[in-house]
Order: C-alpha cells, then structure tokens, then sequence
C-alpha cells in the first residue's frame, strides 16, 4: 500500500492542471504544515524564529512548469529580494532554487543568465546559494550548470540524489570543484533503468556517498529524516575524525522539528529547509509521497473544525 500511495502522489506532483487549481485556492489541506506561507514576509518571520532556537535555514520559492522567459525573470527577482531580506536582517539563511524556476525549459542561456544574476547579489551578501536537484532528465543538465557557475562563484553548491546508479560516478567527477553538496535519497519517481527501486539499496548508496564526500574532504549537508542515517553519519565522523564544521544535517520545515532541536543541542549544524510562495502544490505532494503520516495528518486537518 505505502508504495502504490508513493506512486499516486508523486504522479499527481506532476499534474500541471492541480498545480494552477492549488495556486488559485491557497496554502490549504494541510500544506500550511510543510511550507512557511506565500509570502517574503511570511517566510522571514519562520527564518528568525528557526535561527531563535538555534537552526540555520535554507529559504525556497517555489516554482514548477516554468516555460517562459518573462516568468522566469520574475522568479529571479524574487529570489533576489530573498537574499536582500536575509542580508537586510542578518539571517542565517542560504538560498535554495531549481534550475527550472529559473528557466532551464525555455533555454540554458536564459537559466544561466538569471542565476549571473542571482549570485551576483548573492556574493554582494554574502549568501550561499544550492541548485536544487530535480528529475532524471535535468540532472545531467544542472550538473553541467553547476560547473560553469562554479568557475565564476565559489558560494554555490548544488545535490546529489542516492537513488541514482550515476551517483557515485557524479560525486568522483565533482571533486575537483571541492564542492559543497547536499546529499539526499532523492524524490521523484524515476523508472528502473537509472534508479534503486529498493530502498534498503537507496540507503546502502546514500551511505556510501555520505563516506566518499566526507573523505573527500568536502563540505557535506545530509539531508535526511532517517534514524538509521543520522547514526551512521555520527559513528562516520567521530571514527574517522572528521571536524564538526565539514558537515551539516539538514531537514525539511514541518518534520521531525523535535529531532532537528536535540541535534543542534547536541552540538551539531542543523539546517532547515522552508520552502514558500504560491505554487506550493507540487512540492507539497512529494512530501506525502516520502511518508504516510504525512497523509494521515492532512486527512486529519481537512475534517478538524
């Protein structure tokens, strides 16, 4: 049942018609949970009181089936004014995009010249800025993003997916940059043919990753809900010593907030990942697909007076 549900909502993220139905209809079924409003202002409000309590943040507008150039200009713009907030109020917040938001559908040159754009006021404020990965057919495409910009602006990294067979090939090709890199499962529903169907093979790889980053002596953000991973992640660097400040675990806003606390009690960097903006939808029916309690608290909140 958990994995025909898993099928049901990842097809449903991809549903362009739900996707313009959820834009009109608002944060509404339970999404409010996942994602910090649809606003700058909303979103700023949800970063400061995280960095508060001793959480760094990761912020992301939202934005999916981006295929003209005008539209994608004004996800730019949003993104900028994001990274003015964040100086603006001295946050300790990085800023997280899809290549797509920023046009990669219409054309390379349209996505690398909002993203020139984007970093340009980034590296005015100093602020970190991560490619989100998204799926199968535009990994090679944002990898290949990633090394241009990266030759121009050295506070940018981007993700690397567990559930890929060409995973461990992309971490290898990707050390000369000395990249910093979020390491996560992956999310989208990818076929047979490039991707682990098994999870307990989508785990045994995103370990293996996890060790050949940190080895490596690269910057590493895990990012995972998953006991199991946490752990291995914590025995890995103490029994090869590795400092505190090479690695950080990172969480999505709205799951596990008491796990994301006693870790960063604990001493370790944790950064939460707070998504925002309108078109929430797609994003929000990915996260149902990774957990089945994700769906039984929605179905709760639809019938709660």
């Amino acid at each position: 049942m958990e994995r025909i549900l898993r099928s049901l909502f990842l097809f449903l993220s991809t549903n362009k018609s739900m996707t313009m139905a959820a834009k009109k209809y608002g944060l509404r079924f339970g999404a409010s949970r996942f994602v910090a409003g649809e606003t700058l202002d909303l979103a700023s409000v949800v970063i400061a009181d995280l960095n508060r309590k001793g959480l760094a943040v990761t912020i992301d507008y939202l934005g999916e089936f981006i295929e003209e150039e005008q539209e994608a200009r004004k996800m730019a713009d949003e993104c900028i004014e994001a990274i003015r907030m964040i100086g603006r109020n001295e946050l300790d917040s990085q800023l997280s995009l899809k290549l797509t938001s920023m046009g990669l559908d219409v054309s390379e040159r349209v996505a690398m010249n909002n993203m020139r754009r984007i970093l340009a006021e980034a590296k005015a404020h100093k602020v970190f800025v991560t490619l989100d990965m998204e799926d199968f057919p535009r990994c090679q495409p944002t990898l290949d993003v990633f090394k241009s910009l990266k030759a121009e602006y050295n506070e940018l990294g981007t993700v690397i997916q567990a559930y890929l067979y060409r995973t461990e090939k992309d971490i290898e090709e990707l050390n000369e940059y000395h990249p910093n890199l979020r390491l996560v499962k992956g999310a989208y529903k990818e076929s047979r043919e490039v991707a682990f169907s098994e999870k307990k093979d989508v785990d045994e790889n995103f370990k293996k990753i996890i060790k050949k980053h940190l080895l490596n002596g690269n910057y590493t953000a895990v990012a995972t809900h998953d006991d199991k991973i946490i752990d291995y992640t914590r025995d890995l660097v103490k029994g090869e010593g590795i400092p505190q400040d090479q690695f950080e675990f990172q969480m999505l806003y709205g799951i596990r907030n008491e796990k994301q606390l006693e870790l960063a009690k604990e001493g370790y960097k944790v950064r939460v990942y707070v998504p925002y903006g309108t078109d929430w939808y797609g994003y929000f029916m990915r996260r149902l697909a990774e957990r089945p309690a994700n769906i039984a608290f929605v179905l709760k909140g639809l019938f709660k007076k």
